[in-house]
């Protein structure tokens, strides 16, 4: 498991992330909390100097469980507990709601938690399944981030395209007026299937972006640049990673039905960010790449750009 995640389980098959410990069935909100190792809360604590003198303004998050410091924020910040997390998604997504991963990172400073929607869609003919990613940061370091995330069922790819037309993500502080932020993430969340709606036309226009090689050859080279003053090493390394892509595009057996255009690149595209090896393979490759899930993989946004800009 990556150097930095504390704890995590996932569902059956290994996800995309590659990250956690197997089990068999996707739980609901309590076991998964329990799977997830998630089962404590985060106390507020008043801050002293070795004096013994109040540092007033700020306090000091602490885990109940092992009394371990999560962060040091101001008094206006807001705990939301991992139980309020899972009550927050069953209650977007209705009876039923199943979890194929939650876990945490860095002694649980942030955790995250990874559910199902109730609904698959057919978009040009492939099978999306759409999921709900809630991460929170109990260090002060970063806002709650809910966001909706495409998998391509067939080789398990994320599409979480960046559009203009609709939003996939939200995000608040923990500041404020907590519940009404949650309602009004709430009503942001509902749209997904508006943004499922977009996807799919979006995944028709890109079908008629026709590409000749050369130019899938271009995009390669743009995306995978080798840049000036490169060693020979670096040379070699990047023209492996090209290599890799090409194939992708070029001999995928899923993808030769679909013909030559942008629908094709991007997702030859997705499939190498979310599944090519790096050329350095550090403790915490894996994590970082489920991370991307929630903003987003700047490398396939920057695919689907290029070829909308054409």
């Amino acid at each position: 498991m990556a150097a930095n995640v504390e704890s995590m389980f996932y569902v059956r098959e290994t996800p995309w992330h590659g990250l956690g410990t197997r089990v068999n069935e996707a739980p609901a909100s309590k076991e998964a909390l329990t799977a997830a190792g998630l089962d404590w809360r985060v106390l507020q604590e008043p801050i002293y100097t070795e004096t013994e003198e109040l540092i007033s303004g700020y306090k000091a998050n602490v885990r109940d469980c092992d009394r371990q410091v999560l962060g040091v924020v101001t008094d206006r910040y807001k705990v939301i507990q991992n139980t309020e997390a899972f009550a927050f998604t069953d209650s977007l997504l209705g009876e039923g709601v199943r979890y194929e991963t939650a876990g945490s990172l860095l002694g649980g400073r942030k955790v995250w938690l990874l559910a199902h929607m109730p609904h698959e869609y057919i978009i040009s003919g492939e099978r999306i399944s759409p999921y709900l990613l809630f991460s929170n940061a109990h260090d002060g370091s970063g806002a709650v981030r809910i966001a909706l995330t495409p998998v391509r069922v067939v080789c398990n790819n994320t599409l979480n395209l960046a559009l203009s037309t609709a939003k996939r993500s939200w995000s608040m502080m923990h500041t404020g007026d907590i519940k009404g932020k949650i309602k009004e993430a709430e009503d942001t969340l509902f749209r997904a299937e508006s943004y499922m709606d977009e996807l799919g036309k979006e995944f028709e226009n890109l079908r008629t972006k026709k590409l000749t090689d050369k130019k899938v050859m271009e995009y390669i080279e743009i995306l995978l640049p080798i840049e000036d003053g490169s060693t020979p090493q670096q040379v070699r390394n990047m023209k492996r990673l090209r290599e890799d892509m090409k194939i992708r595009y070029f001999d995928a057996p899923d993808l030769r039905h679909v013909g030559k255009n942008a629908y094709r690149f991007v997702n030859a595209v997705s499939d190498f960010a979310t599944h090519a090896q790096p050329l350095r393979k550090t403790a915490n490759y894996r994590e970082n790449l489920f991370l991307r899930t929630v903003e987003g993989n700047p490398l396939i946004d920057r695919a689907y750009q290029m070829v909308n800009a054409a």
